[in-house]
């Protein structure tokens, strides 16, 4: 029995040479998107006086350990400096090129970036920093690569980072599974939820809303397969089950990218599963449809010691992290010096990705007079203002970061940010504007509204003002008074909650 267990553990976390390059494009293409794609709010979000202030952010990371080398000088050439490093190691690592150097780069680029703007990052982003860590154990230069030019394509791989990386695959839809073990994804309504136009849907994501039809079936497919998928994984590694169970997630991947509002997460997803392509798949598509199972592979590589002894550590302390946050004990504090360690190598393993999705909208907008007597909102490029679900929801908001951003500002340990915000929006808007469109006074509020029959009350949190108050007592948040919450569809110039009316969760 413990012959015939090596030797499904070894079919099991043995990856193909030209499948792991594969996913080194994929990945680095990932990397330098990341950076491009960063650099066009790069003044608001990783500037020293922008919307995160080193000061704040590193009060918010709360440990010493957390690192980012994005904060070691609070100058305004750091954040475009780590942009620039970021897409010149993703851009190398897709090329193959100087590989393992590239992928180490490519990992601190992106961690410290990461951390540089941790209010705003999302699940795709810490995954991206797990696989580039787990990378960095790998033979991603051993096929297609400028580095192994002149050597053979064809070979696998069992290691102790082939066994890490499928494993960290498989626990990111095994932890989501099993925290949409509830009642609003068992009775198949979450997928309604989430996709709201107020919350994470495109255009294709509110047109499937109205297919009521099809967001049951599909809320218990999610959850089907992310609770049977990585199962399936671990104890099926024979090659057409394996390849059926890649083209599935891609494709799942796939409809995330286009009906919901999640960043990188579902880019990230396939890039991740292009590392598990069997070999017998490889060879099909080489052969025109010939697999040769009497030569599978050229070669057998394995890792060195002191990369098993590595990976064996950075998995223990992925394994603690990922067993506290799912368990009972989520809730007491890891001893030291585990924590510190996580926060080191970036090992956070907490992927209850819409693990509680509840019937209600939200928004966020921000109210601003201007000087020629406008009121706008500064948040949908100075659009006229609409203080009651806005036009677009939170899909009207430039991206996918500043959805992330303010879907969570209400929330106690976020709201530290609000005032910078607020401050930052009315700076931008100030210098890209005429002195007749100024920025005379800015409110930032968070606004929600229960879709149930028994919280259909409307609440408004007031985030921040700016500027701060003056000699006269305009701005300020102590300026106004809590009034009643009302019920939706109440008439214009009712009163709502302004500061008190926040749930226990912070929302």
């Amino acid at each position: 029995m413990a012959s015939r267990l090596a030797s499904l553990l070894q079919r099991t976390f043995t990856l193909d040479f030209r499948s792991l390059a594969a996913f080194r494009m994929a990945i680095g293409t990932v990397v330098t998107s990341d950076a491009l794609l960063r650099s066009r709010d790069a003044s608001l979000m990783l500037a020293p006086d922008g919307i995160f202030p080193p000061a704040l952010v590193r009060h918010y990371l709360a440990d010493p350990c957390a690192w980012s080398l994005a904060m070691l000088a609070d100058a305004p050439w750091v954040g475009p400096f780590m942009l620039c490093l970021e897409a010149a190691a993703g851009l190398l690592l897709a090329m193959g090129c100087a590989t393992r150097c590239a992928t180490i780069v490519s990992w601190v680029a992106v961690v410290s970036i990461v951390r540089r703007t941790a209010p705003a990052t999302n699940a795709g982003d810490e995954w991206l920093a797990c696989l580039l860590f787990w990378s960095m154990f790998l033979p991603l230069a051993s096929a297609w690569s400028w580095d192994g030019r002149r050597g053979s394509r064809r070979g696998q791989i069992c290691s102790a980072a082939t066994a890490a990386l499928m494993l960290q695959i498989a626990v990111v839809y095994l932890a989501a599974g099993l925290s949409k073990w509830n009642e609003s994804w068992l009775s198949g309504d979450a997928l309604h939820f989430a996709i709201s136009v107020h919350h994470h849907g495109t255009p294709l994501g509110e047109w499937l809303l109205g297919q009521s039809w099809l967001t049951r079936p599909f809320s218990w497919g999610v959850l089907a397969l992310e609770l049977l998928g990585p199962l399936l994984l671990i104890a099926w590694p024979t090659p057409r089950p394996r390849t059926g169970l890649v083209i599935m997630f891609m494709l799942f991947h796939l409809a995330i990218c286009v009906t919901m509002t999640v960043g990188l997460f579902g880019y990230v997803g396939m890039a991740a599963w292009l590392a598990l392509v069997p070999t017998e798949a490889w060879d099909w598509l080489t052969s025109r449809g010939v697999v040769d199972h009497q030569n599978p592979a050229a070669a057998f590589g394995r890792q060195s010691q002191a990369g098993r002894w590595a990976c064996m550590a950075a998995g223990t302390l992925a394994l603690v992290s990922l067993v506290h946050d799912v368990t009972i004990w989520r809730r007491l504090p890891l001893p030291w010096p585990l924590p510190s360690l996580i926060n080191i190598l970036c090992m956070h393993q907490e992927w209850n990705m819409f693990g509680d999705v509840r019937p209600q909208e939200q928004w966020v907008y921000a109210r601003a007079e201007l000087a020629d007597g406008s009121v706008v909102d500064l948040l949908r490029n100075g659009r006229p203002l609409e203080a009651e679900r806005p036009t677009g929801g939170f899909s009207s908001l430039p991206h996918h970061r500043w959805h992330k951003l303010f879907w969570a500002l209400s929330q106690p340990r976020q709201r530290i940010f609000a005032p910078a915000i607020a401050g930052a929006l009315a700076r931008q808007w100030n210098a890209c504007h005429s002195p007749d469109e100024d920025v005379l006074f800015l409110e930032l509020r968070f606004a929600r509204l229960g879709r149930s029959t028994a919280d259909d009350t409307l609440h408004e949190l007031l985030l921040a003002t700016w500027p701060p108050r003056d000699a006269n007592g305009r701005g300020g948040l102590d300026r106004l008074h809590d009034e009643r919450p009302t019920a939706a569809g109440q008439q214009p110039g009712a009163a709502t909650t302004v500061g008190s009316a926040v749930d226990s969760d912070g929302t």
